[in-house]
């Protein structure tokens, strides 16, 4: 579904950070990116949103290229990007808002924008736990909540790819093991693929059953590092899990 295929990148007037760099992400599996600070983790994110463009190579989608943003990517960022004036049920619905406004394509307005469809929003709410929130505010919710909105409002888009920048990295322990859990089930629900930046090890063997391990910059091949056990129930207390975190530690201190 996803490849890197001989991607150069680079911020104006820095070095690369990818070169000739080659990557494949099969539909419905979900990957870690994990890596020092620096590497190009988000970097990676932006490129397979479409928000920044490769200044050689190619990132291609279901086989196409992608040269800008897609409806069908879900985007979940580290500070959860919702509007402070609008509710719960407000912000879930934005996207959806904003689809009607552009069309379904991405691209062009439909001749008769319809209604918001707030049914599905409000099934997502439901599913997410935080349909009793609906008619609060940000600043009322907890982070964990604020959260479970954010992902609301990407999952009313029926995407199938999900995109995560750090996204519990601000979370106390207990909310964040829950929204990875919740995470892995909603993708296997809904057959999503999966690629989260993590700077964190342990959050990266649960996340990923597959952990793409970068680099300091220029980033010039993968390294893939599988982990299938991830996401499987009890896995946290299984000496698998702290093998694949034994593993990552070393490969992180050779990089």
């Amino acid at each position: 579904m996803l490849s890197l295929a001989s991607v150069t990148f680079a911020y104006p007037h820095t070095p690369p950070v990818f070169e000739g760099f080659s990557w494949r992400a099969a539909s419905g599996e979900s990957w870690a990116v994990l890596g020092p600070s620096g590497c190009g983790k988000t970097t990676l994110l932006y490129l397979l949103a479409g928000l920044r463009t490769p200044s050689a190579g190619r990132v291609l989608v279901h086989g196409q290229t992608l040269t800008r943003p897609r409806p069908q990517t879900g985007l979940i960022l580290q500070d959860y990007g919702l509007l402070p004036w609008a509710t719960v049920r407000q912000n879930a619905a934005l996207g959806l808002r904003l689809r009607r406004f552009y069309g379904p394509d991405g691209k062009h307005a439909p001749r008769q924008p319809a209604e918001v469809p707030t049914a599905g929003v409000d099934a997502w709410l439901e599913r997410l736990g935080i349909a009793s929130f609906a008619d609060k505010f940000p600043a009322q919710l907890s982070g964990g909540q604020r959260q479970r909105t954010a992902i609301a409002r990407t999952l009313a888009l029926q995407p199938d790819l999900l995109l995560m920048d750090e996204p519990f990295s601000s979370l106390d322990a207990p909310t964040r093991e829950n929204l990875q859990a919740l995470t892995h089930d909603l993708c296997a629900e809904n057959n999503l693929t999966l690629v989260v930046v993590t700077h964190t090890i342990e959050e990266a063997a649960v996340l990923g059953k597959q952990i793409l391990l970068l680099g300091q910059a220029p980033n010039r091949s993968p390294r893939v590092i599988p982990n299938p056990g991830a996401g499987s129930p009890g896995f946290r207390e299984r000496a698998e899990y702290a093998e694949i975190c034994r593993e990552l530690r070393s490969q992180m201190g050779n990089v």
